[in-house]
Parts: C-alpha cells; structure tokens; sequence
C-alpha cells in the first residue's frame, strides 16, 4: 500500500510519558473522528482536535509508494546515535495506514516504534510503544498499552471509566482551548487525589517547538 503523509519532522516529544525524548514525528493524514475541516467540527466524534492532519503539504509530506520510502524518509530526519532512534507515528489517526510492512521496515531502520491512536482500531503487532488517548463516546477496541492518555475533562470519557485498563502509564492532560487554566488546575487537583494518573502537560507548546 501506500501511505499519505502530512508530515516528517524532527523534535522532542512533548507530552506524555515519553516528554523530552528525542523523535522523529511521522503526522499521517486523515483521522475516523473528524475530517479536519472547521465546517465539519461540531458535528464530528472528536470536536477538540488541535492538530492540522488534513493534506500532504507539510515538511516532507506527500505520497509514499513503499514502506521503504517512508522509513527512508524518517530516517534521513534523525540526528543522533543510530541505537537510540526514536519515531512517532501520529495524526490524524496512524492506525488507519500502519501495517506489519512498515513496521518492519522502520525496525530495518533501526527505530523504536511509538504509535499515538485514539484506540477505536486495534493496534497491530510489533510496536515497541502503544499510546491511546480515547475520545468521548468512541467504542475503545485498543484496550492495552504502555500509556493512556487522556485529554481531561471530557464528560463522557472520565478517569475512573479507564483505570482497570492494562497500561503501563496514566496521563491526564488538560484540554486546551480558553478553558486551559481551569481544567489544568482541575487535572493537577485529580491527580493528586488519584496518584495512578500522571500530569501530562504540552511542553512543546510551552517553549515553541513543534
């Protein structure tokens, strides 16, 4: 198959369990919640988005014939020691174009393998790193991980509906938007009663990385 890209790029990931980590970011286009049009918002499975996944137009973005092109891409992306390449696959909804051949061609690469899904499609064998973020009123088929993060505070998506799940980690990140203070202080308050879940807050956003 062939894979639609928006972007590739080079950053440190900014949230969740991983923040910090050097990586290279593979933003696939398209997404099953929401076209990514502003007209087509209100009426969409996920209305708080705030990512732009619509397109190829973006830093090395465009239509990948093979799995082997795209791993090239990624990899003439990375900067550092060859054994401790990173990547993430994201979007938009990743799981709607990975498949067992680019996984092995990203692993021929020499990457650990991070997905980032919003759990309604089950993720496929052989990624090294499972991140789901469930979105409100979305049937969750990705049920295991190494991290969930959740976007807080959405009324039909609480904690407490997530905590038996067999994850590794729990990240409450708070919603952003104009309501960002309020449910930031309401995200560290939950935390601290509730000590599985960590804060997970947008550090790229903090300092002007992408």
């Amino acid at each position: 198959m062939s894979y639609a890209v928006k972007e590739i790029f080079l950053t440190l990931q900014g949230e969740g369990a991983q923040a910090g980590r050097a990586a290279v970011f593979c933003r696939f286009s398209g997404c099953n919640l929401w076209s990514g049009r502003e007209e087509d918002r209100a009426s969409a499975q996920c209305r708080f988005c705030d990512t732009d996944f619509v397109g190829m137009d973006g830093t090395r973005g465009g239509r990948y014939a093979t799995a082997q092109d795209l791993a090239a891409a990624l990899s003439a992306e990375w900067r550092g020691a060859r054994e401790r390449r990173f990547c993430v696959l994201t979007g938009g909804e990743p799981l709607l174009q990975v498949d067992d051949a680019l996984i092995a061609a990203l692993h021929a690469e020499g990457f650990t393998i991070a997905v980032e899904t919003n759990g309604t499609i089950e993720a496929p064998a052989g990624l090294d790193w499972i991140c789901v973020s469930p979105k409100a009123a979305n049937a969750l088929k990705q049920r295991r991980g190494d991290e969930l993060k959740l976007v807080f505070p959405q009324a039909e998506a609480m904690p407490e509906q997530f905590a038996g799940l067999d994850f590794g980690f729990f990240c409450l990140q708070p919603m952003d938007g104009p309501e960002a203070a309020a449910n930031t202080e309401a995200a560290v308050a939950y935390c601290q009663d509730h000590p599985q879940w960590r804060l997970s807050v947008q550090t790229h956003k903090a300092i002007g990385i992408r």
